[in-house]
């Protein structure tokens, strides 16, 4: 165990303790015996000017002093408006974009070491911060030739921070696993390890680059959202040059009074284009809060910040795919059996029961106005029934499952009557179309085809096998090159029968 991992982790929990950050008294009124009791226990030790102010101000200067992966689950917290209040979630809000900067002349200055030549050569303007977040911040510049451009340079230092909060995350991930039996399900270790892998990724800025690259091109197949040109000759480790984005940031308050913008619209662009990103391209952004997405009349999205992309292969694509599908058809037998056969779900655990359990979640959601559904206790009766079931924690899906909760969190503040299931229709119902139609079934046996004969190729090309005591015929090319026939044949014969 490292000591200085567990000295942050002592001071942060303490800090937490003396701002009533942790059970605050605020929550008294709907907390259990057991929670009552240790928040009043707890608050024994809070005081001083940390415990002033509202619960979402206390939990915000908190964060903001223990660093980057605090920050980061401050930006998640304050999506969610619906589950933890208004006033709570706006508290939380300054931790996108609205922290304290950093001066002009170190961001100039960090850039010319990347450049190796004056920052003039490059940008004819460069102005100072406007948007300041956990490990970067944004300067508007004008390149030479006189496009208009974002750039975004890396936080000083930021390495080391990052660094630390990682020991202190590993070391209480391992203290739950350890000595909290009912968190082991949530696999608390390999859950902290994508946590890091994602922050790792962010501090080198050429990976962001070409994400936004890859992601951009994926997103110019759908109209829902658009990301921004890669000034590739002012990319570096430490410092990011991207085509300005149009509109204004989402985190702004004025972002959603501008004129001609389509509230419903938006929302819906929003869902829809995460869900094709992640169904129709195994890419996705996965960090979707306000302060990277800007947005225009009447319903232009711009994400930036491609600092954390998520990546799903072709059979979580298609589990997530179906599972969306059954809950949209109410086929609660269909989605159980989907999470059996995807392994979400042990394969002890009664088919039929959780079938109802799922019933039990969709279908009092179904019809009615989104105001009128408490996303707190949805996600609360899921959590129950993912211990009931005995359902662990999947570390691919962490990345998709906290992007799909934040997504929906901000829909709903741009349209408070968002339906998410209404939204996600379309796409859902275009994926279904297309990869499981009788066409697709077919190219599918193709492709299975093609590797057959590819594998049997390699054989009748392989060297003879050494001699053994037993003597073997072995079959030539002729054999081999009917067999591979037959498998197609085979094959072909099993699309005809399934198409009829």
């Amino acid at each position: 165990m490292s000591l200085s991992a567990f000295l942050r982790l002592i001071a942060a929990s303490w800090a937490l303790v003396r701002a009533d950050a942790l059970i605050p008294r605020e929550l008294e009124p709907v907390l259990p015996p057991s929670a009552l009791w240790a928040g009043r226990a707890l608050r024994l030790f809070a005081g001083g000017k940390a415990r002033q102010g509202r619960p979402g101000e206390r939990l915000a200067r908190v964060l903001e002093r223990e660093g980057p992966a605090a920050i980061k689950m401050g930006q998640f917290l304050s999506t969610r408006a619906d589950m933890f209040g208004a006033q709570f979630a706006d508290d939380l809000s300054h931790l996108k974009d609205r922290l304290a900067p950093f001066p002009l002349d170190v961001a100039r200055a960090e850039i010319e070491r990347g450049l190796g030549r004056p920052l003039e050569t490059l940008y004819a303007s460069f102005e100072g911060s406007i948007a300041a977040a956990s490990l970067a911040q944004a300067h508007p510049a004008t390149l030479v030739d006189g496009t208009k451009v974002a750039v975004k340079v890396l936080r000083p230092g930021i390495e080391q921070r990052v660094a630390q909060d990682s020991a202190a995350l590993r070391l209480a991930a391992g203290l739950a696993d350890r000595l909290v039996p009912a968190a082991r399900r949530l696999r608390p270790r390999e859950f902290v390890e994508v946590v890091i892998r994602a922050l790792d990724l962010e501090l080198d800025l050429r990976f962001e680059a070409a994400g936004c690259a890859e992601l951009g091109e994926a997103m110019k197949v759908d109209p829902h959202m658009r990301a921004p040109d890669v000034v590739w000759d002012g990319v570096g480790k430490r410092f990011l040059t991207l085509s300005w984005a149009p509109g204004m940031a989402l985190s702004e308050d004025a972002a959603l009074e501008q004129d001609g913008l389509d509230r419903k619209a938006l929302a819906e662009g929003l869902t829809r284009g995460f869900l094709a990103q992640a169904l129709d391209h195994g890419l996705f952004h996965a960090d979707l809060h306000e302060g990277n997405l800007f947005i225009a009349a009447p319903a232009s999205i711009t994400a930036v910040d491609f600092g954390i992309l998520g990546r799903l292969g072709p059979a979580e694509r298609k589990y997530l795919a179906e599972i969306l599908y059954g809950f949209l058809n109410r086929d609660y037998p269909r989605v159980a059996a989907i999470h059996f056969d995807a392994g979400y779900v042990p394969a002890h655990q009664d088919r039929d029961a959780f079938a109802q359990a799922l019933r039990a979640v969709g279908e009092p959601v179904f019809g009615r106005d989104a105001r009128d559904v408490s996303m707190g206790k949805l996600l609360a009766q899921l959590f129950e029934i993912t211990a009931l079931f005995d359902m662990a924690l999947r570390p691919e899906l962490v990345l998709l499952q906290k992007t799909m909760v934040t997504v929906e969190g901000v829909a709903r503040r741009i349209d408070p009557t968002h339906d998410l299931w209404a939204a996600a229709d379309p796409v859902v119902r275009r994926w279904i179309a297309r990869e499981l139609s009788p066409a697709a079934k077919v190219k599918d046996f193709a492709d299975e085809a093609l590797r057959a004969i590819r594998a049997l190729a390699r054989l009748a090309e392989a060297p003879p096998a050494p001699a053994a005591v037993v003597v073997e015929t072995r079959p030539g090319r002729p054999l081999l090159w009917f067999l591979a026939g037959a498998a197609v044949a085979g094959l072909a014969f099993a699309a005809g029968a399934w198409l009829v």
